[in-house]
C-alpha cells in the first residue's frame, strides 16, 4: 500500500472516532480517559502554578516536625494504616522557616531586655555575636558535609552517621539527643513562668513569708505541663503538625509589634512609668499614686506607699528613714528613641544578688543606719550577674540551625537548601538580635531593663512594655511558641534516640528500638 493511502486511512478513523465521542461521560471511557487530563485553552499557560498561590499552599501545609517524626505519623482510615504523603518542600519553607521558629524563643522574649540592662548594649553586642559565629562556624561545617556527596532521608542524625562513619554519628547523635531534651524542658520552664507571672499569677500555690512565689511552683506545675504534652504527643503528632503555622505565625506577630513599638516611641511614648524612691527602682504594682501625700476633698491624705514605709497612715507617724530622707520621682518606663537614654545603657551593672536596682545618674540621701524591714518593696537582682553568665543564659536562643537539615529527606534539592536555608536563617536571625539589643538599650529605662520579671512595669514583661499596641500581643504570643518548641522536643527527641538504638552502636539502647514503643 502506497504511503499516502495509509495516511488518509489514519486520518479517516480519527475523524470518526471524534464524532463517535463528543462527550466526555460516553460509553467508551474505558478506552479514553479525560481523568487528570489539563481542560485548558492554552495549554503552555497552565505548566505552573502562580508565585502567590503556591506560596499560600505550601504555607498551608508547613510542619516544623522531623522527618522521622512524620515517617511514622499514620493516619486511620477504617481500621487500615496508610502511610502520611509529605510533599517535597523548597529552601524557604523546608528549611529557612522551621530554623527561625526554633532560633527566636522563649530567651529572646523573657530575658534578652534583662541581658541588655545588665550587660550594656556593648557587651550585649559582644555576646550575640559571639554565639551568632559559634553557630555560623557550625552551619558551614554542616554545610561541607551536605553538599558533599547524596543527602540521606533521616535528619540530621544520618547526614552525619552516613557522610564520616557511625561512631562520629553516634556520639554527635546522642549530644543532638541530650540537648534537644534538656531544649524540651527549658521551653516547658518558659511556658509556665509565662502563665504564672504574666497570664493568672493568682494560681501560685507556694508562697515564702513576703508572699513571693518559690520555686516549687513552676516545679509542680512544669510537671503538669509535662505531662500534658507527652499526652499530646503520645495520642498523635498530627495534632503538633496542624498546629505548627500557628505557632509560626505567634513568633512573626511578636517581632512585628517590637518593632512597630520602638517606631512608635517617636510619636507617641507609651503610658507606663516608673516610680523611684530617690534612685531606688520600686515595685508599682503594689500602689497606684507615686506619692507620700495626695489631695482628696481639698484634705491631704496618705498614699498606700505611705502605709507600706511608716508604722501607721497618719502624716506625724515614724517611718522608715531612707523614705524620709529621699523623695519620689516617676519618670517613663520608655523614653523612647530620641530621649538620649542609650548613653546610660552602654556599660554593664553586674552586682551581686539581693543588690538593690537603682537608677545611675540619680543620687539619693542614704540613711546613718541601713535598715532592711521595708526592702520588700524595692526591685532586687534575683541572681549574681557576671558575663559568663550571661553568655550561658543567652546561648540557647541561637540553638536550632538543625531543623532544616532535620527535613532532609523532604527536601526538593537537599544539597542546595540546606546550607543556603540554615545560613540565611543564621544571619537574619543574627540581625534581628542585633537590632533587638540596640533597639531595647535606645529606648527602655534602665532600671526597667534590669527588672528581669516586670514588677515595676505593673507585672508585664519589659518587652511587652515596649510592644505595640498591647503587651498581650508578646504574652499570647509568647506563650504559644513556648508551647510549641517544647512540642516538638518532646516529639524529635524520642525518634532520635530511637535511630540511634536501630543502627545499634550503643548496645544497652537495642531494646528500645522498637517502632511501636516511640
Amino acid at each position: 500500500m502506497p504511503p499516502y493511502w495509509y495516511f488518509i486511512q489514519v486520518k479517516c478513523r480519527y475523524e470518526n472516532l471524534k464524532e463517535s465521542t463528543p462527550f466526555i461521560n460516553s460509553n467508551n471511557d474505558e478506552d479514553h480517559s479525560y481523568d487528570g487530563k489539563n481542560m485548558a485553552l492554552y495549554e503552555e499557560e497552565m505548566d505552573s502554578t502562580p508565585m502567590v498561590a503556591s506560596l499560600l499552599n505550601k504555607l498551608a501545609n508547613y510542619t516544623n516536625l522531623t522527618q522521622g517524626v512524620r515517617e511514622h505519623e499514620e493516619a486511620e482510615d477504617g481500621g487500615r494504616r496508610v502511610a502520611v504523603m509529605v510533599p517535597q518542600m523548597g529552601t524557604f519553607v523546608g528549611v529557612y522557616l522551621p530554623c527561625m521558629q526554633n532560633i527566636l524563643g522563649v530567651i529572646l522574649f523573657l530575658r534578652l531586655t534583662w541581658i541588655v540592662g545588665t550587660a550594656g548594649i556593648l557587651e550585649s553586642f559582644a555576646i550575640v555575636s559571639m554565639c551568632c559565629i559559634c553557630t555560623l562556624l557550625t552551619a558551614i561545617s554542616m554545610s561541607a558535609i551536605a553538599t558533599n556527596g547524596m543527602v540521606p532521608a533521616g535528619g540530621s542524625y544520618y547526614m552525619i552517621s552516613r557522610s564520616l562513619g557511625p561512631e562520629f554519628g553516634g556520639a554527635v547523635g546522642l549530644c543532638f539527643y541530650l540537648g534537644t531534651t534538656f531544649a524540651g524542658s527549658l521551653y516547658i520552664l518558659g511556658t509556665i513562668e509565662i502563665l504564672l507571672t504574666y497570664i493568672v499569677p493568682t494560681a501560685t500555690i507556694f508562697k515564702d513569708n513576703n508572699g513571693e512565689a518559690t520555686p516549687n511552683n513552676m516545679r509542680v506545675y512544669g510537671t503538669c505541663c509535662l505531662l500534658l504534652m507527652a499526652l499530646v504527643v503520645f495520642v498523635g503528632v498530627k495534632y503538633v503538625n496542624k498546629l505548627a503555622l500557628v505557632f509560626l505565625s505567634c513568633v512573626v506577630l511578636s517581632i512585628m509589634a517590637i518593632y512597630a513599638g520602638a517606631i512608635k516611641t517617636l510619636i507617641e511614648l507609651p503610658e507606663f512609668s516608673v516610680c523611684l524612691l530617690g534612685n531606688r527602682s520600686l515595685k508599682n504594682e503594689l500602689f497606684e499614686s507615686c506619692a507620700k501625700m495626695e489631695v482628696l476633698n481639698n484634705n491631704s491624705v496618705t498614699t498606700d506607699l505611705w502605709n507600706f514605709f511608716c508604722e501607721s497612715e497618719y502624716g506625724n507617724a515614724t517611718c522608715d528613714e531612707f523614705f524620709t530622707l529621699n523623695n519620689l520621682t516617676e519618670i517613663p518606663a520608655i523614653p523612647g528613641l530620641l530621649s538620649g537614654v542609650i548613653k546610660d545603657n552602654l556599660w554593664s551593672n553586674y552586682g551581686p544578688a539581693g543588690m538593690v536596682i537603682e537608677k545611675n545618674n540619680l543620687h539619693s540621701e542614704s540613711p546613718q543606719i541601713p535598715s532592711t524591714d521595708r526592702d520588700q518593696y524595692f526591685v532586687f537582682n534575683d541572681i549574681t550577674t557576671y558575663f559568663t553568665l550571661l553568655v550561658g543564659i543567652y546561648f540557647p536562643s541561637v540553638t536550632g540551625i538543625m531543623a532544616g537539615s532535620n527535613r532532609s529527606g523532604d527536601l526538593r534539592d537537599a544539597q542546595r537548601s540546606i546550607p543556603v536555608g540554615t545560613i540565611l536563617a543564621i544571619l537574619t536571625t543574627s540581625f534581628l538580635y542585633i537590632s533587638f539589643v540596640l533597639l531595647f538599650g535606645a529606648c527602655i529605662e534602665g532600671v526597667v531593663l534590669r527588672d528581669k520579671f516586670g514588677v515595676s512595669v505593673k507585672k508585664n514583661p519589659v518587652i511587652g512594655v515596649l510592644a505595640w499596641p498591647s503587651p498581650l500581643v508578646i504574652v499570647i504570643g509568647s506563650f504559644f511558641s513556648c508551647c510549641g518548641a517544647g512540642l516538638q522536643s518532646l516529639t524529635g527527641a524520642p525518634r532520635l534516640l530511637q535511630a540511634i538504638a536501630h543502627d545499634g552502636i550503643i548496645p544497652f539502647l537495642q531494646v528500645g528500638d522498637q517502632r511501636f514503643l516511640l
